[in-house]
């Protein structure tokens, strides 16, 4: 039975690939190129961007902020709230890490609700965690990443009074699990563009952690952004570490060996690659390593952070050559979670996060001031109206706004 139902989900994230490729099939002298030093594996999985059913008779949330117009809660009332994370650790400076702001955040801004979290070194340690957070009296459990799939498929329905809410994860069609899904290859086509405006040597790289539709959605935004600012500044800049035509890349195989993110963002340094954009939580502090030891900001070259602004998540080790960041606003999301939770008693509506209601964006902090003319930030910030003004449902809007401009 487990296996038919991944079999579906595959189906569900495979028919999102088609729906979101429509209008991009014919992107004109694509110019990106996947070094051949590293042996990669095929991504056949696409971005989970299908809507998916509702969960709860909810209301829908669609603005990515901590404020909202729910009544207070009962008095007296109290939940507590709870996270497990994935292999990579609730101190991952990315979505584990912004998942668990998120459930503090509504720690010190709602009354009644108290937080705990356990963490997973293993994919192995994902069952028996949840059944210890279930024991333990958890309200609502949050699962941060596209590899709590399997567990949760087999695990919800047998505690169908209990809830959780899962991130990078739609058609699941679980009553008790909330999808909290994000269109970050908006955010990473700006990124991309940028990126391009700012290299130097005319190569960017991007790898990354492991070769899942949450991760690569990233890598196919930025090496469209690139791909247009070649277009429409008649360039030539180069995609090192990620082929979308055939989805293969350069992945560490996982979300924590440092050393491997290192190893890999100096190989594509030594290829020629100043701006960087490594996708998969500690990994990316490797990034940072092998950029220091290069010379940063201060030589060109520079990092592009995911899921969190790391100029913030990572000042000491990234701080000082992080030129944007791509945002996805979990810790918005996990927060109204848990307020709906307390308030309503129940978990929400699935999520899309967009450009358009704020889910996704781009940090402009950090060496953005330094490395991003003026005349570049405006064409950016001109970029993100056209596309979220391309929008007719929610997820469609860099498709659209792709097939608009390629005249289809």
């Amino acid at each position: 039975m487990l296996r038919r139902r991944l079999y579906l989900v595959a189906l569900l994230a495979a028919f999102a690939l088609i729906v979101a490729a429509c209008g991009d099939d014919d992107d004109a002298g694509s110019t990106t190129a996947a070094p051949t030093t590293t042996a990669a594996p095929t991504t056949t999985a696409a971005p989970t961007t299908t809507a998916a059913p509702t969960t709860t008779e909810a209301p829908t949330t669609t603005e990515a902020t901590t404020t909202t117009t729910l009544p207070p809660p009962p008095q007296g009332k109290e939940i507590l709230a709870c996270e497990i994370s994935d292999t990579g650790g609730i101190d991952d400076r990315s979505f584990n890490q912004s998942a668990y702001e998120g459930l503090e955040q509504a720690r010190d801004q709602l009354e009644g609700v108290s937080i705990d979290f356990l963490e997973s070194t293993t994919e192995a340690d994902y069952e028996p965690n949840l059944r210890a957070m279930i024991d333990a009296g958890c309200d609502v459990v949050i699962l941060p990443g596209f590899l709590w799939i399997g567990t949760i498929l087999e695990f919800a329905p047998t505690v169908p009074d209990a809830k959780f809410a899962i991130i990078d994860v739609a058609g699941l069609d679980l009553p008790n699990v909330r999808e909290i899904t994000f269109q970050t290859d908006e955010a990473a086509f700006l990124a991309g563009y940028v990126a391009a405006g700012v290299t130097q040597t005319g190569y960017v790289g991007t790898y990354g952690g492991i070769a899942i539709p949450s991760v690569t959605i990233f890598m196919d935004g930025f090496v469209k952004g690139v791909d247009y600012y070649n277009g429409v500044k008649d360039a030539s800049v180069q995609v090192l570490g990620w082929d979308i035509e055939t989805q293969t890349g350069l992945f560490t195989e996982d979300f924590e060996a440092v050393d491997k993110g290192q190893q890999i963002t100096q190989t594509l340094i030594e290829e020629g690659a100043d701006v960087i954009m490594p996708v998969g939580g500690k990994i990316g502090l490797g990034a940072c390593a092998a950029i220091d030891q290069a010379g940063g900001a201060d030589a060109g070259y520079y990092h592009v952070g995911v899921d969190v602004d790391w100029n913030f998540s990572a000042e000491a080790e990234c701080g000082g050559f992080t030129v944007t960041s791509v945002l996805k606003k979990i810790d918005a999301s996990v927060f109204n979670t848990v307020q709906n939770v307390l308030v309503l008693d129940a978990l929400g509506n699935t999520y899309l996060g967009t450009l358009d209601n704020g889910g996704v964006g781009i940090s402009k902090t950090g060496s953005w001031e330094t490395a991003v003319s003026a005349e570049l930030a405006a064409e950016v910030e001109e970029l993100e109206a056209q596309i979220i003004a391309s929008q007719s449902t929610p997820g469609d809007a860099l498709a659209n706004f792709l097939a608009a401009q390629a005249g289809e």
